[in-house]
């Protein structure tokens, strides 16, 4: 199984940057489809982004779009989401995720995740 560790959370103003970094240890991602969660205080977790194990395809949320991107590095073991133009919203913890052989589509259902890590605070002041 891979264990994943989530880094690079902090607090930013709005309209700011921040670049989230997932890195995995125990297993190669390669053969695993990588995604990102969030879950802000009384809400449920809901789906941001995820990248196909593949051949980096990519999908996105409605609320991510034009302004997330998600990465992987295979050799680094590593994926990454940039996120600009921050809103206040956007404030909750976020989650890296991992699940083998998949399609990004079935990553955002949530559903049968091998993998979760312990979240990264991400606080946007308005």
């Amino acid at each position: 199984q891979v264990q994943l560790v989530e880094s690079g959370g902090g607090l930013v103003q709005a309209g700011g940057s921040l670049r989230l970094a997932c890195a995995a240890s125990g297993r190669t991602i390669s053969t695993y489809t990588m995604g990102w969660f969030r879950q802000a205080p009384g809400q449920e977790r809901e789906f941001v982004a995820a990248i196909m194990w593949s051949n980096a395809n990519t999908v996105y949320a409605d609320s991510a779009k034009g302004r997330f991107t998600i990465s992987r590095d295979n050799a680094k073991n590593t994926v990454s989401l940039q996120m600009n133009s921050l809103k206040p919203e956007d404030t909750a913890v976020y989650y890296c995720a991992a699940k083998r052989w998949s399609t990004p589509r079935a990553v955002a259902t949530g559903e049968s995740i091998n993998s979760w890590g312990q979240g990264t605070q991400v606080t946007v002041s308005s």
